[in-house]
């Protein structure tokens, strides 16, 4: 059987093809992350082990997007067990932190969750997921797989274009809270000549090295359950943070049943709630409804956005904490309720919900091995860096995932102790008549779920090769109503769409439109791959 690309072809103009391998590959958006997981591949490690080494040096090498304090999440398939694993490793709310103590206490203005310092601190989940895909898949030691990030910390590496660009970014938006003395730690460790690195400089990061070293040394256990969790209970403490050590110590990654939507004989596998792949899924499930003949065609366009919407208003009203959601998800994804949402796309716009999304840093891998396990996995911060607190001493740079809560009472996300957030970053996944065909994603806040939906669409319906589906030009959906595309989005396109209704701007900031990998298995058990041209992405094989 013949793949239905053309692998010659260059649709976009990223002048790149995709890549072929035998024995594994490891896609990352750092170079010198890619290169870790293929050092655990050829040192006896499988696909898992690989996902650990990248994931770790992803918070070395990519600071800017993730950290040590990172959430994340991972679909595993399992080659030996024939099986579709998730992997939920967000972290909960402090049992202290509750939406009516936040208002008493003032901690934002404007009534609404800040988006830095400690309040928007959940407890930590990467660490976790990295410990439980170990533990569970894993033939090397925790400490085997972690040695190449720990190495790349303590030696250094030279700052790769776009990465100098995001911490240039991040350093201008944080000099505002320069004067608390919560953020000491952050100038310290990641801009202690009060510069952002160039293109090039050598970057070293040593307390990152230590921790890193006694988390692969305890398997974990210190940053949970020992010396490295007092430090950040005593650093929150010091600063009126709410997380503590019996939070940290209560952690633990969700092993779950990945939920999946059939699209054209595909199985399109995302991780459930709180988890926002289920829009991708909600959006898929109304676009299975109709026929595209063409990616250029504006309908195709049209109808993806119109069923974005609808995808978005549908999760922003009832996603959250499963525990604590009212209605079961599965039935935002049944073929009957895609039909009727179907229906309701006409030929213009409408308008289905308000608020403005805000952007973030987020990393995705996707790594396979020789024997035919694969893993889509991704890990973030949240908002670049994420709160901007950094324990000290440590390295470790915590999330602010809970800048997400609401504070309203009335919400389904309203912020509650114990309780998950909804949660932007989302792992993808094919397959085909219960067979694996390949882990992919699209890292950046809200436009993940719409990078998925066009990267599925461009490999299934206009059978681009996973290169051609991630070069492609993209839109996406800001939830005041516009849609902005990038600069070589097609302009008659562009044109058309405004004709029918939707407000189209152009978006200079091409990071925005999502940062991608994806690997697709070859009936013949060969591998291609793809990796993003937006950013310093790479691909390492044999």
């Amino acid at each position: 059987m013949k793949t239905v690309f053309d692998p010659l072809a260059q649709r976009y103009p990223s002048q790149r093809f995709p890549l072929y391998a035998r024995g594994g590959m490891v896609n990352c958006s750092s170079p010198q992350a890619a290169a870790a997981g293929l050092e655990a591949l050829r040192l006896g490690g499988n696909a898992m082990d690989a996902a650990v080494a990248a994931a770790a040096c992803l918070t070395v090498t990519e600071p800017t997007a993730n950290g040590l304090g990172s959430d994340a999440f991972a679909l595993v398939w399992c080659e030996k067990e024939q099986r579709l694993f998730g992997l939920n490793a967000s972290g909960p709310a402090p049992m202290l932190a509750d939406a009516r103590r936040v208002l008493d206490e003032g901690r934002d203005a404007e009534g609404r969750m800040p988006t830095h310092g400690w309040t928007p601190v959940t407890v930590p989940g990467a660490v976790g997921a990295w410990c439980a895909l170990n533990e569970r898949f894993g033939r090397r030691s925790l400490a085997e797989d972690l040695s190449p990030a720990v190495r790349y910390a303590r030696e250094g590496y030279p700052c790769a274009p776009n990465l100098a660009r995001m911490w240039q970014l991040s350093l201008d938006s944080y000099r505002e809270n320069q004067s608390d003395p919560c953020f000491d730690a952050w100038f310290d460790t990641f801009a202690p000549s009060g510069l952002a690195p160039e293109a090039g400089d050598l970057i070293v990061l040593p307390h990152h090295a230590d921790t890193l070293e006694e988390i692969g040394q305890t398997k974990g256990e210190s940053f949970y359950r020992g010396a490295l969790a007092l430090c950040i209970d005593a650093e929150s403490r010091k600063y009126g943070g709410f997380l503590r050590y019996e939070d940290l110590a209560a952690y633990r990654p969700l092993w779950v049943e990945p939920i999946r939507v059939n699209y054209r004989g595909y199985e399109v596998c995302e991780i459930p709630p709180n988890g926002q792949g289920i829009v991708a899924l909600m959006a898929l499930n109304v676009l299975k409804e109709f026929a595209f003949a063409s990616r250029e065609d504006p309908l195709t366009a049209h109808r993806q956005i119109e069923a974005i919407k609808i995808a978005f208003a549908d999760a922003l009203r009832h996603v959250t904490d499963p525990a604590a959601m009212q209605l079961d998800y599965h039935e935002l994804i049944r073929p009957e309720y895609g039909a009727m949402r179907a229906a309701e796309i006409g030929e213009r716009a409408k308008i289905r919900t308000a608020a403005v999304p805000p952007k973030s840093g987020t990393v995705y891998l996707c790594c396979a091995d020789g024997e035919g396990n694969m893993v889509s996995y991704i890990q973030s911060n949240y908002m670049g860096f994420g709160s901007g607190i950094v324990v000290a001493g440590t390295g470790i740079a915590l999330q602010n995932r809970g800048a997400d809560f609401s504070l309203n009472p009335a919400d389904a996300n309203v912020l509650r102790p114990g309780k998950r957030s909804y949660h932007t970053i989302i792992p993808g996944f094919l397959m085909k008549d219960g067979l694996p065909v390949g882990p992919f994603g699209v890292m950046g806040g809200y436009m993940q779920p719409q990078g998925h939906v066009q990267v599925v669409m461009n490999h299934v319906d206009f059978h681009m090769d996973p290169q051609q589906a991630l070069d492609a030009p993209r839109w996406q959906w800001m939830r005041d109503g516009r849609v902005t595309v990038e600069s070589r989005f097609d302009p008659n396109l562009a044109r058309a769409l405004e004709r029918r209704g939707h407000a189209v701007s152009m978006d200079l900031d091409t990071p925005s439109f999502g940062r991608g990998q994806m690997i697709i298995r070859l009936p013949n058990g060969v591998l291609a791959g793809g990796t993003e041209s937006r950013t310093d992405s790479n691909i390492a094989l044999f």
